[in-house]
């Protein structure tokens, strides 16, 4: 079956990357018969200069705010979008799922949802960076490129690690950080999904088997999340790939999995 001609595609990124490293996706979906859609988070600036220029801006907003936000784009589209993200963008779309806003949802290495309740070590390393000072729940936080390299460039070159921390790094609120690791404490957490909607549409959780930001056990354990919902819930897992896998030099090969399995599902 043919895509629906048009159909919406909402990309969310999420912290420390700018809205514009999904525009080889978004190409690559436009030319596939849709159409694509990426919008920054709350205070980001049009490009990623305006954005490091401006961190405050950013500073203060929560998982919440995030998911209002994309809510409003998603009201002014013309029909209900597929939404694909990235890390805390792929909690967001989660969300977004869950409340029957999208028609379907892909999750690349996902941030980890209210009820995931072991975080490897490298994951803890990474948000470690905000939740080390209690300040910064209400401050932009920005990544070194050594930071980057851990937390996304760990499978890359140094050189090619460091070309896309040049390209695409920007400051991020800290506070969705100290949301999801509050999470479990928190009857009414931003990072709550609604995983037993039972009529959502379908969805795709990645896991980068060399992730550090989002290990692998963390998409997994989403995935078991969803257990009680008979929904479709599947998970594609690239062993070899880590947190930069949507962006780095082989991003197609993760770009045309996502691809296949919309077309698999006629959407």
């Amino acid at each position: 079956m043919a895509t629906p001609a048009g159909t919406p595609v909402v990309f969310v990124h999420g912290l420390w990357l700018h809205a514009d490293s999904w525009g080889p996706w978004a190409d690559l979906f436009r030319e596939a018969g849709y159409a694509p859609v990426t919008p920054g988070w709350p205070g980001d600036g049009d490009t990623v200069e305006e954005t490091r220029a401006n961190p405050e801006r950013v500073a203060g907003f929560g998982i919440d705010d995030v998911v209002e936000h994309h809510a409003k784009v998603i009201a002014g589209l013309d029909a209900k979008p597929i939404v694909i993200g990235h890390s805390f963008g792929g909690l967001v779309v989660q969300r977004l799922l869950g409340q029957d806003l999208a028609a379907a949802a892909v999750a690349i290495d996902p941030a980890p949802i209210k009820g995931i309740l072991y975080l490897p070590p490298s994951a803890l390393r990474v948000a470690s960076i905000a939740l080390r000072n209690p300040a910064n729940r209400k401050r932009a936080v920005s990544l070194t490129r050594d930071q980057f390299r851990y937390g996304f460039g760990n499978t890359l070159s140094e050189i090619e690690s460091d070309e896309l921390f040049e390209r695409w790094a920007i400051p991020s609120p800290g506070r969705p950080l100290f949301e999801a690791s509050a999470a479990n404490f928190s009857p009414g957490s931003p990072a709550k999904v609604n995983t037993a909607n039972t009529t959502r549409g379908p969805l795709l959780v990645t896991a980068g088997g060399r992730d550090h930001t989002v290990p692998a056990a963390v998409s997994r354990a989403t995935v078991k999340q969803y257990r009680k919902s008979p929904a479709l819930t599947a998970l594609r897992e690239f062993p070899d790939r880590g947190h930069s896998l949507a962006l780095d030099s082989r991003w197609r090969e993760v770009a045309d999995a996502v691809l296949d399995w919309l077309k698999e599902r006629s959407l």
